[in-house]
């Protein structure tokens, strides 16, 4: 993994604004980007009450990463440990902790915290192996 962030520059982040990889964050003062991430196209990341995503963290295209919820009021940082994976499609609501080396599936609804090193899928996101 280390060839594939040899030449990794830290993005810059417009508010409200794609990235030159085509990924938005709202709320950037609540929001903290670790060193050699990968974050895919078209994710959404809403920092209001604090978004965290550490070093080594891969998120897939279209995700979704909620520090607040209109629907149901919920609201709280989200934290994304060190090396965690995020698939393709999926939502982290708010609140949540992905831990350390922690793999959640493409297409998931994450509502609760995963714990280090555990593989999650599903809608609700449960612990598969």
């Amino acid at each position: 993994m280390s060839e594939r962030f040899d030449h990794w520059q830290r993005p810059e982040i417009p508010e409200g604004k794609p990235t030159v990889y085509q990924w938005m964050v709202q709320n950037t003062g609540g929001f903290h980007l670790g060193e050699k991430t990968d974050i895919g196209a078209f994710t959404y990341i809403n920092a209001k009450h604090g978004v965290t995503i550490e070093d080594l963290v891969q998120i897939g295209s279209h995700c979704s990463i909620y520090s607040v919820s209109t629907i149901d009021g919920r609201q709280g940082p989200v934290v994304l440990r060190r090396g965690c994976r995020i698939g393709t499609h999926s939502t982290v609501m708010p609140g949540v902790e992905v831990g350390a080396e922690a793999v959640v599936g493409a297409h998931s609804l994450v509502n609760r915290d995963v714990p280090a090193g555990e593989v999650w899928a599903g809608v609700p996101a449960r612990r598969i192996k």
